[in-house]
């Protein structure tokens, strides 16, 4: 465990998560354009994607950082079978659910009732896949689904905000199982589908098409929103949520439905709309 995550043990997480936010709000040209000038040289960010490509034109450090993509920047898979990825980013891990419990790395795991904050919702995903992407400064913020699904539920689990960068994975126990997540349920024609937007430190919040921001307002409490007999169905490749800072988006697959698009391992470079999986 490097100096840096031992650290974050001690640190203030939700104090400084709102001190970031509140920077990332701010509207004050100066505080914004230096925010957006750090990220874009110190993180290579590649604004010719963006649909507004000019850094100056944005009036707050958050409006920049879940900056939409310019028309035709990211395609889906033209296969109709194929599950899509949900974000740019790398891929932290990705494989099976073995008997409820999901790999986070070497040594580290954690159970899907652990992430999901309930064993009910856990149990059609005991033996299914996951694949877990980390989002990282210069990606693009927003998560797009997977496959069409209506959504069901929505539910937010209060937690710490560790640092979900490789050092903080491969070292602290039950990471993503730990952080303050919002799991969103999904309905679709295969079964159950969950993508689960993870907090990590410094993340200011986490925003969906359906209902706006969700995180914070911080709990202490699991918080369960039933969106059934809403009607909100979202297809396949259509934005969900976004993140006001980068984090973590994990998806839960039932067993017996789908095969990992085999390429795909640690560590691999993904865009938004590849093929994440297929439809047996």
């Amino acid at each position: 465990m490097s100096p840096v995550t031992a650290l974050t043990y001690a640190l203030p997480h939700r104090l400084l998560s709102s001190l970031a936010r509140r920077l990332a709000y701010s509207d004050s040209p100066r505080t914004s354009r230096w925010l957006i000038d750090t990220v874009v040289h110190k993180f290579n960010v590649d604004l010719a994607e963006a649909a507004n490509p000019d850094p100056r034109s944005y009036a707050t450090f958050n409006a920049f950082f879940t900056r939409a993509l310019k028309p035709g920047a990211r395609v889906a898979d033209p296969d109709p079978r194929a599950l899509l990825m949900p974000a740019d980013g790398h891929v932290s891990q990705c494989g099976a659910i073995e008997d409820g419990r999901i790999f986070q790395a070497k040594g580290q795991s954690f159970t899907a009732a652990e992430l999901l904050g309930d064993v009910v919702d856990a149990e059609p995903f005991r033996n299914g896949l996951f694949a877990t992407v980390y989002l990282s400064p210069r990606d693009y913020h927003r998560v797009h689904m997977p496959w069409t699904g209506t959504l069901r539920e929505t539910v937010h689990v209060p937690g710490r905000l560790f640092s979900v960068g490789t050092d903080a994975v491969a070292s602290v126990p039950r990471l993503f199982a730990r952080n303050e997540r919002l799991a969103c349920h999904f309905d679709t024609d295969f079964g159950p589908m969950v993508s689960v937007m993870v907090g990590a430190l410094l993340v200011s919040g986490v925003e969906t098409v359906w209902s706006g921001e969700e995180i914070p307002a911080y709990g202490d409490r699991i918080t369960r929103k039933d969106w059934r007999g809403r009607g909100i169905t979202l297809e396949r490749f259509e934005e969900m949520a976004r993140f006001n800072y980068g984090s973590t988006v994990i998806v839960l697959l039932p067993p017996g439905v789908a095969e990992l698009e085999p390429t795909l391992k640690a560590e691999s470079p993904v865009k938004l709309g590849q093929r994440l999986a297929r439809l047996r």
